[in-house]
């Protein structure tokens, strides 16, 4: 009987990496990167072994180039990450600058899916082992490459970047919540715009009126770097913008 071991290995050999280089990823079983001019774009598998399984996440990583290296050297030299770096198990840590160039941003991907929080993928035994593999490629396809491609941006942009600190983000959402409005993941400039990513829907009425009332309030302020409040979904799809005379 084949067990979850085993189904492991074998699906990253012949499932897991085939997908990733089928979205245009390149490099090993466990390091991949996107290519890109300016920065090594990096999705780096982090396994979790256990006796009778191993749980698999990636994490993701931005490092401006220092010059010369390409996408496939970046990828042979991206092994052994934490949670937010990869080629290795969970614990280890490799430099900032593993591979050449400066890391400016990392994290695990299940921070940047609508969760918000750490996901681990299991391969275990039965008719629906892919099932796991299919959906990890699915959260680098639609959430962990946008994501890499919109960091490597906004470090080429002096007016991008975060707008308000982690704290300032709880307390936002902690007004959310009492509306029952799903949490605000981003809040970022972009653009002449202050961006806020969330779990939302355009059809959803009480999040469009709390967060009219937010962009209001940030508007206030009186940011010479901001002239209006854009809301998107997780997707990156834009939902709602707001300007100063916006009711």
């Amino acid at each position: 009987m084949t067990t979850a071991h085993e189904l492991h290995t074998t699906g990253l050999r012949e499932h897991l990496a085939p997908a990733l280089r089928a979205l245009g990823l390149t490099g090993r079983q466990r390091a991949f990167v996107l290519p890109d001019d300016t920065h090594r774009l990096l999705v780096e598998l982090v396994e979790r072994p256990a006796a009778d399984r191993v749980a698999f996440t990636f994490g993701l990583r931005v490092v401006r180039r220092a010059g010369g290296a390409d996408g496939a050297g970046g990828a042979d030299g991206a092994g052994g990450g934490d949670g937010a770096g990869g080629g290795g198990t969970d614990g280890e840590r490799p430099g900032p600058d593993a591979g050449g160039g400066v890391e400016v941003w990392r994290a695990r991907i299940g921070e940047v899916l609508p969760v918000g929080e750490d996901v681990w993928w299991e391969v275990l035994p039965g008719p629906r082992w892919r099932l796991p593999l299919d959906d990890a490629v699915a959260a680098v396809r639609d959430y962990g490459l946008p994501e890499l491609r919109r960091r490597a941006a906004a470090d080429l942009s002096p007016t991008a970047g975060p707008y308000l600190s982690p704290a300032e983000l709880e307390d936002v959402n902690a007004a959310l919540l009492t509306a029952s409005v799903a949490r605000v993941q981003r809040a970022e400039l972009a653009d002449g715009a202050l961006v806020l990513t969330g779990a939302w829907t355009r059809g959803d009425g009480v999040a469009r009126t709390v967060l009219a009332g937010a962009a209001q309030g940030f508007l206030s302020a009186g940011d010479e770097r901001f002239r209006t409040v854009r809301c998107l979904d997780t997707l990156g799809r834009e939902l709602w913008a707001f300007g100063p005379t916006h009711p």
